[in-house]
């Protein structure tokens, strides 16, 4: 899923890549990360993981950053991404988290769209410097 649109199959691998399942086993281990799936009739149409910030500001609060939003494109348009970020932000809130947050590629203004409807801001400006 994560190379099932235009932006992700220029950036992503072959699935079978070691370096994917070495980030897998970090993630799994690391207790401030969690990678989330949803199903539908026992197969996969949904991914995402959330990780556990913690943070000085806001009085020492904890963030959630959500990453990796996928749904399967078979499944897109059904409401399946609104339930996912729904869940992840009620996850967020019963663990205590100050702020959920996230960010979106400029290029996909169909998401932003959709961030948008579910009560999130574009209040900062992301930069990143990529480094390979």
């Amino acid at each position: 899923m994560l190379a099932d649109d235009p932006l992700g199959a220029r950036r992503e691998g072959d699935p079978a890549d070691e370096r994917y399942l070495k980030a897998f086993a970090r993630i799994d281990a690391n207790p401030y990360d969690e990678l989330i799936v949803a199903e539908v009739g026992g197969k996969v149409v949904g991914t995402m993981q959330l990780t556990y910030l913690a943070g000085l500001s806001r009085l020492g609060a904890e963030r959630c950053l959500i990453e990796a939003v996928r749904v399967a494109s078979s499944c897109r348009g059904q409401g399946l991404g609104r339930k996912m970020i729904q869940w992840a932000v009620d996850r967020a809130r019963a663990r205590g988290c100050a702020v959920v947050q996230l960010t979106s590629d400029k290029t996909r203004t169909d998401a932003h769209r959709f961030y948008d409807s579910l009560g999130f801001a574009a209040s900062h400006e992301g930069y990143k410097l990529a480094l390979s």
